[in-house]
Formats: C-alpha cells, structure tokens, sequence
C-alpha cells in the first residue's frame, strides 16, 4: 500500500530582508493608484537597521549623504501543493488564503464538511498569537456581474466569520468582515486555473510581539 503523502505538504517561496539605503536627492517612488492588496492588510516593517555613515566601506561620493534607513518586510510564502492553501508571514501579520472551491460550492456561500476542519486549524494559529483583531476578506473572479460578485464575496466572508466565533469564542475580539468582489486580483483572470486563484477567502491577523 502506497503511503499518502501528508495534506500539507509545504513549499516554501521566497525569504528576504532587504535594507533599503538612498543618498539624498534621489528620485522619490510613488504610491501604486491600484493597490494590489486591499487597503489597511499592507505588512509594516518595524526596527530599522543602524548605518554608520562614517563606514569607509560604504565608499559614498564626495559630498553625497545617507538619507534615512528601513526595513522592507520580511515575506515568506507556504502553499500546499493543490494550491487549495496558501500560508503568508511578514513581519507584523499572518495570513491564510483559501480558495473558493475547497469551502464553497459552486456560486454558494454554504461551507462544507471540510472547511469548518480548515478553518478551526486557522482558529488555533489565531489563538497562538493571541490576536484580538481579525479580517475575513472574500474575493471572487471577473465572471458575472461585478454586483453579485461583491454580494457573494461579502457572504463567503460572513460565513467563515461566523465559524471563527465558534471556534475562538473569546467577546475581545474584534472583526473587519469585507466583501471585495473581483477586486484585488492575484492572477489575471485569463484563464479557469487563474480564475480559481482569486475565487478566494483571506483570513488575516496580527502576529503576536513575544
């Protein structure tokens, strides 16, 4: 009898820290006008590294100066290999990316058997942060009308809210429920494997300071 490999069988994608260093005068980066997460799950970095600006190693110009040095977050990426979970770290969040498919049925926003098994494994990650404020964020693709999609997305979140009350049954937390529709897409959309990608729910959370 062939063994069978475990659920999750893990891949990890890409580890950096990055210490970004500009001299003054530089040309300033602008904000993207299309962000590509929704709005307030952008990762913060904290604790920007000390440069000595005297380091003869740093051999700067004549005359040119350090302007002011930061962090870039750390982001690592876990996805099982059905792609069906995605696991993202930085340093400030956790967050889980489930798609549609493996909650839902078809255009429903009915959980299945197995999702509440999925979502009360999230619930225990909750608990091991101890984080008190959570977003449950639902995603759908560009097929049907951009109405129904918002609709639909918004009671995909509900519903996996509602299991995470179960779950953690703890008053001091709080939670910011959305429904984005076909916004905020992770691939394009082109074709079924791509459509599936964004049918998706997202669950995010403070990672704990200790």
């Amino acid at each position: 009898m062939t063994p069978t490999p475990p659920r999750f069988a893990l891949t990890l994608t890409a580890v950096s820290v990055m210490v970004a260093m500009s001299f003054i005068g530089a040309v300033t980066a602008h904000a993207d006008d299309n962000p590509s997460v929704p709005p307030g799950t952008e990762a913060t970095a904290t604790a920007p590294v000390e440069v000595d600006p005297n380091d003869p190693d740093l051999k700067l110009p004549e005359g040119a100066t350090l302007a002011e040095a930061k962090v870039l977050d750390i982001k690592q990426v876990v996805e099982d290999q059905s792609g069906d979970e995605r696991r993202e770290d930085t340093n400030a969040d956790v967050k889980f990316a489930l798609q549609a498919e493996v909650l839902f049925p078809k255009d429903s926003a009915k959980l299945n058997g197995e999702a509440k098994a999925r979502i009360a494994a999230i619930a225990e990650e909750i608990k091991t942060q101890n984080a008190t404020k959570i977003r449950v964020f639902g995603f759908t693709d560009n097929l049907g009308s951009s109405a129904h999609g918002d609709v639909l997305s918004k009671q995909r979140a509900n519903a996996v809210e509602d299991v995470l009350k179960s779950e953690l049954n703890d008053p001091n937390i709080t939670y910011e429920v959305r429904g984005y529709g076909e916004q905020y897409p992770i691939a394009s959309n082109t074709t079924e494997a791509s459509r599936k990608k964004n049918r998706r729910v997202e669950v995010s959370f403070p990672r704990s300071e200790s």
